[in-house]
């Protein structure tokens, strides 16, 4: 396999990166800096860092002899992991605990708890009695961005809808320079969105759920996230090998674990502590 060439803020985001685009661990791979990038002044005329990355020898043979072992069309189905028995052993649970709906108040604290609840759990939407909501919050919620991107000196056009069914504001940001709002894999963004999320709902007397987004980042990522929780469960139901991912954020995490539920060879857990708190994809055991 040929080096493939990536980039990022830093060294450090673009081995992230290649870890990720490649599915693999960063330590398994072979990697050259191309340049270590800028940070410029102030954020101006900074430089992305380059590297140029590809699987360590013993990893790409490790995949080769998976991929070799892989069903090809008119070949007889491989065995590649034993069958369950008739009832199947009852999945594990691998999700975090869902933390209880705090009441709806017009409380800061209770606001920045239920924003915290929506970030690690993902939750349906949930349609209850339309509630009465002034239009006038997304004039302000508006006005709110436009003095937040003035101050970051950024150009930034501002779509607010507001479903009064599910309670929640949809916001999306287009501009010029929307790579510095999104930040290390959605960093900045996700604390924008928390920043919106505190102002609002100091504002409001029913709870708002606020959904931040741009050059439909959110979509992007859960793709990414997903294809790459495909591409691991693949290798640990060949391999028969846990396999351990870069950290992730608690709604990354839920990503995977959603992705990957209804498998029924590999099974996820997270372990560790914030922030280096990672997802563990291993295979299932089957009685006999």
């Amino acid at each position: 396999m040929d080096f493939r060439e990536f980039s990022g803020k830093t060294v450090d985001d673009a081995i992230i990166e290649a870890a990720t685009s490649l599915g693999i661990a960063s330590s398994e791979l072979e990697i050259e800096i191309v340049n270590k990038g800028t940070s410029g002044f102030l954020g101006l005329g900074s430089k992305p860092a380059v590297i140029k990355a590809k699987p360590k020898q013993e990893v790409k043979d490790e995949i080769d002899e998976i991929l070799a072992t892989a069903k090809k069309p008119g070949q007889k189905k491989a065995k590649s992991a034993p069958k369950p028995a008739a009832a199947p052993a009852k999945v594990e649970k691998s999700f975090e605990e869902k933390p209880a709906k705090a009441e709806v108040k017009n409380d800061f604290d209770k606001a920045e708890k239920e924003y915290n609840n929506d970030f690690k759990e993902d939750k349906k939407e949930e349609f209850l009695e339309p509630a009465e909501i002034d239009d006038s919050i997304i004039d302000e919620t508006r006005a709110y961005l436009e003095q937040l991107f003035k101050a970051m000196d950024l150009e930034a056009t501002i779509d607010i809808s507001l479903d009064k069914m599910t309670r929640t504001m949809n916001i999306d940001v287009e501009g010029p320079e929307m790579g510095i709002i999104i930040g290390k894999r959605g960093q900045t963004l996700d604390s924008l969105q928390y920043l919106i999320s505190l102002f609002v709902n100091r504002k409001c007397d029913t709870y708002l759920r606020i959904k931040l987004d741009t050059e439909n980042y959110r979509e992007r990522r859960r793709e990414t996230l997903e294809n790459l929780a495909k591409n691991i469960a693949f290798k640990v139901k060949k391999s028969r090998r846990s396999f351990t991912l870069e950290p992730m954020n608690p709604y990354e995490r839920r990503i995977i674990h959603s992705t990957l539920q209804g498998d029924k060879f590999v099974a996820t857990k997270s372990e560790g502590e914030e922030p280096n708190r990672r997802v563990v994809i291993y295979p299932k055991k089957f009685n006999k």
